[in-house]
């Protein structure tokens, strides 16, 4: 049964008269191109691991945007950024220096252990951005070389190029003619990398954590071999790190686990809090851009960054890694009573797990717990995602739980 508790004291669900009721606004539906399946709610306030249906009905959202919302939704500190910056200035053009980006520049740079970022609005704008570093490099230093390596069942975004790249089975095939330049190999062997590097390879390309294609986690030693493999052939190391960087897997980055520093670092998702921003890191050797390689019309405008930089104060800190970690734990704990007795696999790390079903029954199980007031992810026909705040509390993770047992009993 879906929970009915009020929304947050300060909200109203019909707070513009002058506006059409939210449930109205349901039958403007056919004017949006239909690219997601979507039930038939309008989303219309969060606080924390709740969000608010247009009825009145409160979900406990262990999706938060697909790893967006690290702080939850609506954090205060999120709030109160948005709010001071729009006051002074929203843009400025990417033709002129801001104080927020210069700021965040500095910071974001020291904590990678790199030498440069470039800001952009989505994670595939910064692994297109890393893409582009690649093959300008290529150019530079590998004799005209263009290739990346990329790896089975990957996800690095939905623009033509990036899906060329990904792994996900028959999206390179979506939009003829594909794009060329992509070797794709077995995730986690190393060995299959290294049988694919030619004269024309400039970059390996990987997930330090596989999140769409079920929160695959590589073997232990796997990031470091990568980085072995690309110095001892002078490639690049490219980690894309869009959802599983700033804080989701218990240290800043994901690579961090294996003590790996790559020549290219994107991060998207969780950057933000909710709010579009990404960057692309690169450290001096693969830093080769020069004015008008690269831009955008709200890179690194000072609205979203000056939200980035609240949110990285937060993420960045020991003490919120630390219960990354303890939170971690205590899910997989409370997951692995439920996948014994529903025999379900569980594979993950710090706060972005999946649990793996024996049949192809997520999306019911997913709706099921939609039904039951819980907010999952399917992205595969026997995979459910979770990915909760960095704040979610024991207690939350706990209803979680039960709301989830309930559903996969039905």
């Amino acid at each position: 049964m879906t929970s009915s508790l009020s929304s947050p004291s300060n909200f109203s669900l019909n707070a513009d008269p002058s506006e059409p009721p939210p449930q109205a606004l349901l039958l403007e539906e056919a004017q949006l191109m239909r690219v997601a399946a979507r039930p038939p709610r309008i989303m219309v306030c969060g606080s924390g691991s709740y969000i608010w249906d247009h009825t009145g009905v409160r979900y406990l959202d262990f999706v938060q945007g697909w790893a967006v919302n690290s702080l939850g939704h609506s954090p205060p500190e999120l709030t109160a950024a948005l709010l001071e910056q729009a006051s002074t200035l929203v843009t400025a053009s990417p033709a002129f220096h801001n104080a927020p980006q210069l700021r965040f520049a500095g910071e974001l740079v020291r904590a990678a252990g790199l030498a440069q970022v470039h800001f952009a609005n989505s994670g595939a704008e910064a692994n297109e951005a890393a893409l582009k570093l690649a093959r300008k490099w290529g150019r530079l230093h590998r004799g005209g070389g263009y290739e990346v390596i990329t790896t089975e069942n990957s996800f690095h975004g939905r623009t033509l190029a990036l899906m060329a790249a990904s792994g996900k089975p028959g999206w390179d095939e979506l939009f003829p003619p594909k794009m060329p330049g992509f070797v794709k190999v077995p995730f986690g062997d190393s060995a299959a990398v290294a049988a694919r590097i030619r004269p024309e390879t400039v970059a390996v390309m990987v997930e330090p954590i596989q999140g769409e294609a079920g929160v695959v986690v590589p073997p232990d030693g796997y990031l470091r071999e990568l980085r072995a493999l690309c110095d001892a052939h002078d490639l690049l190391l490219i980690c894309d790190e869009v959802q599983t960087g700033m804080g989701r897997t218990g240290t800043l980055f994901a690579s961090q686990h294996q003590g790996v520093k790559p020549d290219i670092l994107t991060l998207g998702k969780g950057l933000g809090g909710g709010v579009p921003v990404s960057a692309v890191l690169a450290n001096e050797r693969a830093s080769c851009f020069v004015p008008g390689d690269q831009g955008g019309t709200y890179n690194g405008n000072p609205l979203m960054i000056a939200a980035a930089r609240s949110v990285f104060a937060v993420v960045s800190e020991p003490a919120i890694l630390a219960r990354v970690v303890a939170a971690g734990a205590r899910l997989q704990e409370r997951l692995s009573a439920a996948c014994l007795e529903h025999g379900l696999g569980l594979r993950g790390r710090g706060l972005l797990w999946a649990l793996v079903l024996p049949d192809a029954r997520a999306e019911r199980v997913a709706s099921a717990c939609f039904s039951g007031g819980l907010l999952l992810n399917a992205p595969r026909p026997n995979l459910l995602r979770l990915m909760p705040s960095l704040r979610v509390s024991d207690l939350e993770i706990d209803e979680m739980v039960a709301i989830l047992e309930r559903a996969l009993r039905n």
